[in-house]
């Protein structure tokens, strides 16, 4: 039994919010990553001009990233020994989003085994749900505890 099969649930919690922050794309998107609780996520930033498209409003790269962020850790969260790969995410971008602070919730929805499914929403500044996202997500071989930004 590996390292990582040995961390208390809090613990891992913790372990994947320092495993967020440590990733070389998040320097680009500033936002911080919380774990609520097992198969309960939350992610804030700010958004600025430099994510928005040439229409004035934030780009759907970053609709894609936060929602798919929210869902991939809120399943990860279940899962302590191995990084999970997403599989599949489907995303619906509802309403144009500009600047100012969002959110970005996930929620694990089904499944324990090998491919689990999670759930994610953004949330504007005023409260409104801009987007909405659905994944799957499949255990890699990757251990966990072998990630720097995971120790």
């Amino acid at each position: 039994m590996g390292r990582a099969a040995r961390l208390s649930p809090e613990a891992h919690h913790r372990a994947l919010e320092r495993l967020y922050a440590s990733a070389p794309i998040n320097h680009a998107f500033a936002s911080a990553l919380t774990v609520v609780e097992a198969g309960r996520t939350r992610i804030a930033m700010t958004a600025g001009p430099e994510h928005f498209h040439a229409g004035g409003a934030v780009h759907g790269t970053l609709y894609f990233k936060l929602l798919d962020d929210a869902a991939f850790y809120a399943a990860n969260s279940l899962v302590a020994e191995v990084f999970m790969l997403t599989t599949a995410f489907n995303i619906l971008m509802t309403r144009p989003l500009g600047p100012g602070p969002i959110v970005a919730e996930g929620r694990w929805v089904s499944g324990e085994r090998r491919v689990l499914i999670a759930e994610s929403w953004l949330i504007d500044a005023e409260g409104h749900e801009v987007g909405r996202g659905t994944g799957t997500f499949m255990r890699s071989r990757i251990p966990l505890a072998s990630l720097p930004g995971y120790a």
